[in-house]
């Protein structure tokens, strides 16, 4: 199943989700059923001449006018959900991603009260031997990328040499990675926690070792971890 949606535009894919799959369940029972009557009514051996059915003006409207409605009653929040998937709302903070093989870069630029340089640091994954008690293997890495709740924030996404992926399943996001190409996306994490995902898109031999992990904090928590980091960054 789903993870736990952390953003409203993950809760608004897996409320679609439900709802489609109301759609196809009805629809496959009514095509199963008619399939079965069909077969028994029109059996050689019961009605060698179907002469009830001479015109099908009737039943060609019925079966022309129901799908179409069912698509339009699909296609609304279709669009609608996909729609504000691209919506960028006053942003906060501006987070730049870039993809290379095989490790992510992250670039903050909006903390210019801090410092007179960008934040910018490379996130690998932790090796199997390097993890501490509690962490996943395969997904834990050096370094998080830390954002606050209940905020606006913009991603920007590039890639330094081949395509990757930027994907995080309990944000609802997924977005490509590509060389000389800035793709934009947008996200709006409404509980604290931590949430784990991949490159989506395979990049070379070691594309299943390029992890991402968000760690959603207070903003309050946020602006004390950008501190410390830029503190920290510096003087090292």
């Amino acid at each position: 199943g789903f993870q736990d949606p952390a953003t409203p535009v993950m809760e608004g894919i897996i409320n679609f989700h439900h709802d489609l799959m109301f759609f196809l369940i009805m629809i496959t029972v009514f095509v199963c059923w008619m399939l079965f009557r069909v077969i028994t009514l029109f059996d050689e051996k019961k009605n060698k001449i179907p002469a009830t059915v001479v015109h099908g003006a009737t039943i060609e409207i019925i079966w022309t006018s129901i799908p179409a409605l069912i698509l339009l009653t699909v296609a609304v929040p279709s669009f609608a959900l996909l729609y504000s998937m691209d919506e960028v709302i006053d942003p906060i903070i501006t987070l730049k991603v870039i993809g290379s093989q095989w490790y992510w870069s992250y670039e903050y630029s909006d903390n210019l009260e801090f410092s007179d340089e960008p934040l910018i640091f490379d996130s690998y994954m932790v090796q199997e031997d390097d993890l501490a008690i509690g962490q996943f293997r395969i997904l834990e890495v050096d370094n998080r990328v830390v954002v606050p709740t209940n905020s606006h924030i913009r991603v920007l996404i590039t890639a330094s040499d081949v395509l990757h992926s930027w994907a995080i399943p309990s944000l609802g996001i997924k977005l490509d990675a590509c060389p000389g190409r800035l793709n934009q996306t947008s996200m709006f994490i409404k509980r604290e926690g931590v949430f784990y995902g991949q490159c989506s898109e395979i990049c070379g031999v070691n594309h299943g070792f390029m992890p991402i992990v968000v760690e959603a904090v207070s903003l309050e928590d946020y602006l004390t971890w950008l501190k410390n980091k830029i503190n920290f960054d510096f003087n090292v």
